[in-house]
């Protein structure tokens, strides 16, 4: 007889609860470290927010000589230009500050690049975006975070209780900073795909812990003077095959993405791997034990009145 595959056994009974102060006190410090590396260190902003000129370029050789294209570039006096490898050891990316002058002079710096690395060079693309367009996108980035998690926070507290809620929101904040954290610490670049990218890990983060907010509040129904503790350690054992293989399978087509798709997908897999990670790790242990020190008892039963009452 065919029976259904468990990656995890029926009758796993994990005490998540047990170090949850511990993992309390990682994650603050995640969240600070986070925050003290975006205000100190800063973020690598893309040309998206940065303003500029990006210009990827491949080379005739089969390997581009770095050090003899920074020499010759920023003899040109355009600002620091940044050289970068783009997937392929011949094919590059070159950064060129904004320049004064408008349009004329972002043209006349893109002719002096061209004029120096030679008619050899195949010019891939070019791009440029203005400071006031990059402002324009941060500040449009920056709303649009702050809406999705107000959003979410709304649907979460509407359909449960505002303990849930803002559990719920302080696992999103927690998620989405050691995020962008990440990116500080590592240097990679931060543009308009990892917004994007941070954006679903939230989704992805409030998915996951929805599973298990709805699992503790039927177990509170069902189980009516277990203690929360132990109520809180069961649903999270109940839904853990679930987030096992959900999280499982997004991972294995995220790091594919981060394998094979190429240079310009790879700070979007990044941040979706870390969310992916850091979005299970904040249900398990952040998210799920906070609702220990909030009265879900009183909460459920006062529910239930109301829903007795306008049964009546």
């Amino acid at each position: 007889m065919w029976k259904p595959l468990h990656l995890v056994p029926p009758d796993t009974r994990i005490d998540f609860l047990r170090y949850h102060k511990i993992t309390f006190a990682l994650s603050i410090v995640m969240v600070l470290a986070s925050i003290g590396l975006v205000f100190t260190k800063g973020l690598n902003f893309g040309i998206d927010f940065a303003g500029g000129i990006v210009m990827e370029v491949e080379s005739p050789d089969a390997v581009a000589d770095l050090a003899s294209m920074r020499s010759s570039l920023n003899a040109l006096e355009l600002g620091e230009v940044a050289l970068q490898e783009f997937g392929a050891p011949n094919v590059v990316l070159i950064r060129v500050p904004q320049q004064e002058g408008g349009e004329v002079a972002t043209q006349a710096a893109v002719a002096k690049v061209q004029e120096s690395l030679g008619s050899a060079w195949q010019y891939r693309r070019t791009e440029s975006v203005g400071p006031k367009v990059g402002s324009e996108l941060i500040e449009s980035a920056f709303f649009a975070f702050i809406l999705a998690m107000g959003g979410i926070m709304a649907y979460i507290w509407f359909r449960y209780e505002w303990n849930f809620g803002l559990n719920a929101l302080i696992a999103l904040v927690h998620d989405c900073v050691t995020t962008i954290g990440l990116f500080a610490l590592t240097g990679m670049e931060f543009n308009l795909a990892t917004v994007a990218a941070v954006l679903t890990i939230a989704g992805y983060s409030v998915n996951d812990t929805v599973v298990v907010f709805d699992r503790i509040r039927y177990d509170l129904r069902r189980f009516k003077t277990m203690p929360v503790r132990d109520l809180l350690n069961q649903s999270l054992n109940s839904t853990l095959s679930r987030t096992t293989v959900t999280s499982g399978l997004t991972l294995l087509s995220v790091l594919a993405l981060a394998i094979w798709g190429g240079e310009a997908m790879r700070g979007f897999a990044v941040a979706l791997i870390w969310g992916i990670v850091i979005g299970t790790y904040s249900t398990l242990f952040m998210a799920t034990p906070l609702l220990l020190y909030v009265d879900l008892r009183r909460g459920a039963k006062a529910k239930a009145q109301e829903a007795d009452t306008a049964g009546a």
